[in-house]
């Protein structure tokens, strides 16, 4: 049997440490009174109602505007979808046909310090109607579209997909973030010809009436491809596309009453959890050094990646990714993927242990010891991963691909969709928590335990469960 290189431990190790200071910690930089975040840390968490509380708001249409049913019923799925847009699962949408009321309630956001209510759900209530001009139709006066710039080009209905993404600047060289816009087939046809037309001059873009950017055209498009570039951080410019993506309200959301709602549990509570899981966490990576000895050793990385892991699939890690909504499920969801992750590391051990004490060699041992039992570790894991993604097509979003079996299901059975964040927070990091722990109780920890097992010093019989 090929053995794994020594440096292999170091390199995982190293690979393992730094996700873990990464996920919690973060990365970023500070230049005079500029805060840029590259990578987002634990404190960058959008924690859900029950645990920080949040904001309730009650919509209406304009003063003298009577909405249909259908527009109203338009209106909740595009505050739902900006919503989902945003990661924030831990919400409740009502809408009220009688009295023309929309009623949302949803968490704060990780960043947020003055807890303002009117900030926070100042994007929900946007028109983010979207709209191509030839030129630049702009008042003077105000500033804001022309009241004669005649009929758009396009609008957002004619967008099929909106994107964040990353272009070089042909003039400078640098990369910048834009938005690029995929049209729709029977799109195509119009930008063609208004491209065709416009070229040397402008085609401007405007949001809800002001002009965002206003490109000049330097040839006919025909693909249905287009770009949306101007002052944008990665920030903003994946905003302005999940506004996009969210669609435009059938009319400007007027908000008759707002106010904080306090947490069922506290962020004291969540913090004795994290402590109380902190002084876990080490009890149980000493009983597996003690009992385990050196597989205990190396489970206990792994573990600690597998927590790295499900806190950066949390964070979004990355700062244009927008935080997942945790919530107190969600934590258990944690602790329970964890709990999987020692079993894992405790079967691996056993096998191991056993194959030590046949008389084989350490080598043939860890080999042995892995094989035997993945098998166990696959069986138990996998039909937590069926239950995750059950309780996730159930309980979340219904546009989501984990929801397609169950919209079908609910539709025969004339049955309306569940969305129940708390619940989808709970499948969430369980499932990310299952995954990661075949990566870090499966892989990772075979790689580093056999690259030990290179070291003489490793090379004991009784440092894998053997006699001394």
């Amino acid at each position: 049997m090929k053995r794994v290189g020594k440096p292999v431990f170091f390199v995982v190790v190293a690979i393992l440490a730094l996700l873990t200071y990464a996920a919690f910690f973060g990365v970023s930089s500070k230049y005079g009174d500029i805060d840029r975040t590259y990578i987002k840390g634990a404190d960058d968490i959008r924690w859900g109602i029950d645990i920080r509380g949040g904001v309730d708001v009650t919509f209406s249409p304009p003063e003298g505007v009577d909405a249909t049913d259908e527009e109203m019923s338009a209106a909740e799925s595009v505050i739902k979808t900006r919503l989902l847009n945003q990661n924030i699962t831990d919400s409740e949408v009502y809408t009220d046909t009688n009295t023309d009321r929309i009623i949302v309630r949803f968490p704060w956001k990780s960043n947020e310090q003055g807890f303002n209510p009117e900030a926070a759900i100042e994007e929900l209530g946007k028109t983010a109607q979207l709209a191509f001009y030839k030129d630049v139709p702009i008042d003077q006066t105000t500033g804001l579209l022309s009241a004669n710039a005649g009929e758009p080009v396009l609008t957002g209905a004619d967008v099929e997909k909106a994107e964040f993404v990353m272009q070089q600047d042909p003039t400078t060289g640098v990369s910048q973030p834009v938005v690029s816009l995929v049209l729709k087939d029977e799109a195509k046809e119009k930008w063609a010809e208004a491209t065709k037309e416009q070229v040397g001059k402008q085609i401007s873009i405007f949001m809800d009436d002001e002009v965002i950017s206003a490109p000049t055209v330097d040839e006919e498009i025909t693909d249905g491809r287009c770009v949306i570039s101007g002052n944008f951080t990665a920030e903003s410019a994946v905003e302005l596309a999940n506004q996009i993506n969210g669609g435009a309200l059938p009319f400007e959301l007027v908000t008759q009453s707002y106010n904080a709602i306090s947490p069922t549990l506290g962020m004291g509570a969540k913090d004795a959890m994290v402590k109380a899981g902190a002084a876990a966490f080490i009890i149980i990576a000493l009983f597996m050094i003690l009992y385990y000895r050196l597989p205990g050793f190396v489970a206990s990385i792994a573990l600690m990646g597998q927590l790295a892991g499900t806190i950066a699939a949390i964070t979004g890690f990355f700062a244009v990714f927008p935080s997942f909504t945790l919530t107190v499920p969600g934590i258990a969801g944690i602790i329970l993927g964890l709990g999987f992750g020692v079993d894992a590391n405790i079967i691996s051990a056993e096998r191991i242990r056993e194959e030590i004490r046949t008389g084989k060699g350490i080598d043939a041992s860890i080999q042995s010891g892995f094989q035997n039992a993945f098998s166990a570790i696959f069986d138990s894991n996998i039909t937590v991963v069926f239950i995750a993604i059950i309780l996730m097509g159930v309980f979340g979003p219904s546009d989501s691909i984990f929801a397609i079996p169950f919209n079908f299901l609910f539709s025969w059975m004339g049955l309306g969709t569940a969305t129940a964040g708390s619940v989808y927070s709970f499948g969430y990091t369980l499932l990310v928590s299952i995954i990661l722990n075949f990566l870090m109780g499966v892989l990772s920890s075979r790689l580093m335990l056999r690259s030990l097992a290179g070291f003489k010093p490793f090379r004991k019989a009784w440092l894998y469960g053997g006699e001394k």
